[in-house]
C-alpha cells in the first residue's frame, strides 16, 4: 500500500464540483487579472485572519520581498530571522539590499528562540521575520515584546500555519504584517503559485498594492517602480472554495497528529511539541530522531513516502556563504537538519495508514535493540557539534 507524502488527488475529490463552477464563473466574466474573484478572496481571507486588509500577490516569496520593501527596508538594514525554514524568508531580505541576521531555534518547537534575538540586534536591526514552522506559530509575545521596545517591525512568515493561532489570535494578525503561500500543498493551496499579505495597517496595504502592481497609481501613472506580482483571478476562486474548508481541513489535521503521537508514544522517537496556548495546524508532521537515515529508507522501501525539512540549514546554504556564518553557530538548527523527519501529514490521512507508518518508524527506531531516546530532558545542543561534519545532502 503506497502512502504519499501529500495526497492533493483525494482533495480534489471532494471539490472538483465546486471548483468547476468558480472556474467557470472566471472564464464567464473574462477578468483574469484582478477583478471581483481577487477582491472577494482578499475580503474573506482579511476576516478569516482577523485583520483590516489582505492583499493578493503572485507567491509567498513575493509576499516577504513586497512586505519588506512596504515597510522600507533596504540596503545597510538587518532583519532577525531564523536559519531553520525555506531560503525563500532569507531570499526576500537579500532581495531588498538588507542582511539577513539568523538566530537559532529553540530546541522543542523549532521556531525561532526569543532569548536569541536580543544577542543579534545592533544598530542596523529594523525588523524581525518570526517564521510559524510546520504549522506551529512562533512565540510572538516576547518577540513582539523585543521589537516594541527597540523600535522594530515584526513580520510573519506564514506560509506553513494558515488557521494557526497564538494565544487566540490568528496567524496573520500577530504582527505589523504578514505574508502567506498558497503553493499548492499548503493547508490553503491554489492550483498554481500565489500568495498573501495580511496587514491592520492601511498604509501598508496600500504599498503593497501598489507594488504588486509595477508601482501603478492610476493605469498610466506609477509612483514607484515596483514588480508584476499579481494573484490572478482563476487562482483567487479556487483558494475561496477552500477557505471554506479550512477549518475541517485543519481539524482533521490535528486528528491525524493526536494517532500518530498515541502510536509513537513509546517508541523513543519525538514527536511535535506544542507550545502551550498555540493552536498548531500541522502543515507538517516532523519527529525527530537520531535513527532518520535508517527510518527513511525503510518506509521508503514499505511505500510510504516522507520528506526532510531542511536538510542544509540557510546559514550553511552555498548562496548565503558571503553571510559568513560556520559549522557550530546554530547547534539547534544543525541538530534538526541531521534528525528530523517528515512523515505523511494531509486532511485526508487515514488511522490504518497512520497506524502503517508509525509501526515501520517505531521499528527502525529500536534498531540494535534498544531505543534511541531524544527529550527536552537529554537535549544538549553543546554535544551535539562532534558530528558536525555529516554531509546531510
Amino acid at each position: 500500500m503506497h502512502i504519499p507524502f501529500v495526497d492533493l488527488k483525494a482533495q480534489y475529490e471532494t471539490l472538483k464540483d465546486e471548483v468547476a463552477e468558480a472556474i467557470r464563473g472566471v472564464l464567464n466574466s473574462a477578468q483574469f487579472i484582478g477583478g471581483e474573484a481577487v477582491a472577494s478572496f482578499e475580503r474573506d481571507f482579511a476576516a478569516y485572519c482577523q485583520v483590516r486588509h489582505a492583499r493578493g500577490v503572485a507567491s509567498g516569496t513575493d509576499a516577504l520581498h513586497l512586505a519588506l520593501r512596504a515597510l522600507g527596508i533596504g540596503h545597510g538594514d538587518e532583519v532577525i530571522t531564523t536559519a531553520h525554514t525555506f531560503i525563500a524568508t532569507a531570499a526576500a531580505i537579500v532581495a531588498t539590499g538588507a542582511r539577513p541576521v539568523f538566530v537559532d531555534i529553540d530546541p522543542d518547537t523549532y521556531t525561532i528562540d526569543p532569548r536569541m534575538i536580543e544577542r543579534a540586534l545592533t544598530g542596523r536591526t529594523r525588523a524581525i521575520i518570526a517564521v510559524h514552522l510546520f504549522g506551529q506559530p512562533a512565540d510572538m509575545g516576547p518577540i513582539k515584546d523585543i521589537a516594541r521596545r527597540r523600535g522594530l517591525y515584526v513580520l510573519e512568515d506564514a506560509a506553513q500555519a494558515h488557521g494557526a493561532e497564538y494565544q487566540g489570535v490568528r496567524t496573520g494578525a500577530l504582527g505589523d504584517v504578514a505574508c502567506f503561500s498558497f503553493y499548492p500543498a499548503k493547508n490553503l493551496g491554489a492550483y498554481g503559485d500565489g500568495g498573501a499579505v495580511t496587514t491592520n495597517s492601511a498604509a501598508i496595504a496600500e504599498r503593497i498594492e501598489r507594488l504588486r502592481d509595477h508601482g501603478r497609481t492610476t493605469h498610466y501613472s506609477h509612483a514607484e517602480i515596483g514588480f508584476n506580482s499579481r494573484l490572478d483571478a482563476l487562482q483567487a476562486a479556487v483558494l475561496q472554495i477552500k477557505l471554506r474548508r479550512l477549518d475541517e481541513w485543519n481539524t482533521n489535521r490535528r486528528r491525524a497528529a493526536e494517532w500518530y503521537a498515541a502510536e509513537l508514544a513509546q517508541s523513543g522517537i519525538k514527536t511535535p511539541f506544542v507550545r502551550k496556548g498555540s493552536t498548531h495546524v500541522y502543515h507538517l508532521y516532523v519527529i525527530t530522531t537520531n535513527e532518520r537515515d535508517a527510518m527513511r529508507i525503510k518506509l521508503d522501501e514499505a511505500g510510504v513516502a516522507t520528506g526532510i525539512h531542511y536538510p542544509l540549514p540557510l546559514h550553511l546554504q552555498p548562496a548565503l556563504a558571503h553571510l559568513g556564518y560556520r559549522q557550530g553557530d546554530l547547534p539547534c538548527c544543525e541538530s534538526m537538519a541531521a534528525r528530523s523527519l517528515s512523515l505523511p501529514m494531509f486532511p485526508e490521512l487515514a488511522r490504518d495508514q497512520v497506524r502503517r507508518i508509525a509501526a515501520i518508524a517505531g521499528a527502525a527506531a529500536e534498531r540494535d535493540g534498544h531505543k534511541k531516546l531524544w527529550r527536552k530532558s537529554t537535549y544538549a545542543p553543546a554535544a551535539l557539534r562532534a558530528d558536525g561534519g555529516k554531509e546531510w545532502r
